[in-house]
């Protein structure tokens, strides 16, 4: 989870300065990752009095009614949140399992043999490299795999 959210950050300072009256999103977990950091923005937006409207729920935080829906789709945002992660961790580890490589697609292929012969004959990573056209690294990860 990320920690600093630059935008975030100004949006909450502009509301400081008292330079927005309205905080409008479009759902509530675009605003928040969590019901507890969620109702300690609505807190203090509230205490600010900046009014939040969340346009896909018509969520209105100044009537009681609106503050129980507010934290109600707040909780069912990060259920929602939740179950998602908790699938793609499932689909990495049924991959893993599997033996599918997880990541990005190697750019080059070395052929492990060739490269142990080059250094065989006294050549060392940054030249046996140069002799198959790749950064030493992937001479090293040929040589260790």
């Amino acid at each position: 989870m990320k920690d600093r959210r630059p935008a975030l950050d100004s949006l909450l300072d502009a509301c400081r300065r008292r330079q927005v009256d309205v905080v409008a999103i479009t759902k509530l977990d675009r605003l928040a990752r969590s019901v507890h950091h969620l109702v300690a923005l609505g807190r203090e937006l509230e205490t600010l009095g900046v009014d939040l409207v969340v346009l896909d729920q018509t969520i209105d935080t100044t009537t009681p009614s609106g503050r129980l829906l507010f934290h109600v789709l707040a909780a069912i945002a990060e259920f929602e949140r939740d179950l998602i992660r908790d699938r793609g961790i499932a689909g990495l580890r049924r991959a893993k399992a599997q033996g599918r490589r997880l990541g990005r697609p190697r750019l080059h292929q070395v052929d492990a043999a060739e490269a142990r012969r080059l250094m065989a004959q006294g050549l060392s990573l940054r030249a046996a490299g140069r002799a198959l056209g790749v950064h030493p690294m992937v001479v090293r990860r040929a040589l260790a795999g």
